[in-house]
C-alpha cells in the first residue's frame, strides 16, 4: 500500500509497506525496522515477535522517545510484559497495533512534532 503524505523533507515518514517491506521517504527498508524522525535501525529484533526480547526494548528506550507505536505484523498481538518492562520501567508511553496502523499513527505523531518511535515487526516468512 502506498500512503501519502505533505511532509517536512527532514523527517523520515512511511511512504508504503508490503508484506516484508517499509518505504521510508520512498526508499525500501527490508525486516524489522525502528523508525524515528531522524533515525532509521535496520535489523531490530531479529527473533521476531516470537523472539522478542527486554534487550529489543532497551535498545528503544536509549532512543528517548515520548511514546513507541508497536506494529506486530499483520494483525495485533501482545508481546508479553517481562518484554515490554523496559519501556514501563523508563515509562515510556507504547501502543500495541498492528503494521499498517502503527505506520499510519506514526506519520501523524512525527509530522506534530511528537517524539515517536515506529517498532516496526513483519510476520515471519
Amino acid at each position: 500500500m502506498k500512503l501519502n503524505l505533505q511532509q517536512n523533507a527532514d523527517l523520515n515518514v512511511v511512504t508504503g509497506y508490503g508484506t516484508d517491506h517499509l518505504m521510508i521517504n520512498k526508499e525500501r527498508h527490508d525486516g524489522n525496522t525502528l523508525v524515528t524522525a531522524d533515525r532509521i535501525v535496520a535489523g531490530w529484533a531479529p527473533g521476531g515477535l516470537a523472539g522478542l526480547s527486554a534487550d529489543d526494548f532497551t535498545v528503544v528506550c536509549e532512543l528517548r522517545p515520548e511514546v513507541v507505536l508497536i506494529g506486530t505484523g499483520s494483525r495485533q498481538r501482545f508481546p508479553t510484559p517481562q518484554v515490554l518492562r523496559p519501556l514501563i520501567e523508563a515509562r515510556i508511553g507504547f501502543e500495541i497495533m498492528d503494521l499498517p496502523a502503527a505506520c499510519r499513527t506514526y506519520n501523524i505523531l512525527v509530522t506534530e512534532g511528537r517524539s515517536v518511535v515506529a517498532a516496526l515487526l513483519f510476520d515471519p516468512v
